[in-house]
């Protein structure tokens, strides 16, 4: 079974790669969250904790800086941005908190690895060296990692 090569990110995008990983983290505490029968409401609010510490700002800079390198009506554009739409509604939905959670954990993951595997392949391909400086530079002040006060996946 041939093993999956590492992908090489171009420099001024590692920082987002580096976001990505803190999502996967965040889906599999959620997953273990779930499988754990942690209570929903302490889930949801290590889910609000983190849309708004990590996932909004880090939606905003995509949109913003990465995602303009390619056409706007670009089907991978489009598809991240719908994605984008449907895990902000996920992280918000208080209907049925638990099937919600669940979804949320499958899709921000699923998402993270288009992002990952397609889309940023794609974009480091095409970019111009202007910018890529100017996703470097937006990120460079953004490097600290939050730790989040309830560690329930940890029990």
């Amino acid at each position: 079974m041939e093993k999956n090569k590492p992908i090489k990110r171009h420099q001024a995008l590692q920082p987002l790669s580096r976001q990505h990983h803190f999502g996967l983290l965040f889906s599999w505490k959620l997953r273990k969250g779930l499988n754990k029968n942690v209570a929903t409401e302490r889930l949801q609010k290590y889910a609000t904790w983190f849309f708004e510490e990590e996932i909004k700002p880090h939606f905003e800079a995509e949109e913003k800086y990465v995602f303009t390198v390619l056409e706007e009506n670009n089907e991978l554009i489009q598809r991240a941005l719908k994605e984008h739409r449907r895990l902000e509604r996920l992280f918000k939905e208080n209907e049925n908190p638990k099937k919600s959670l669940s979804q949320l954990e499958e899709e921000l993951d699923a998402h993270i690895r288009f992002e990952e595997r397609i889309l940023f392949n794609e974009i480091q391909k095409v970019a111009t060296a202007s910018q890529l400086e100017k996703i470097s530079e937006i990120h460079a002040e953004k490097e600290l990692q939050l730790e989040y006060h309830d560690p329930f996946w940890e029990n």
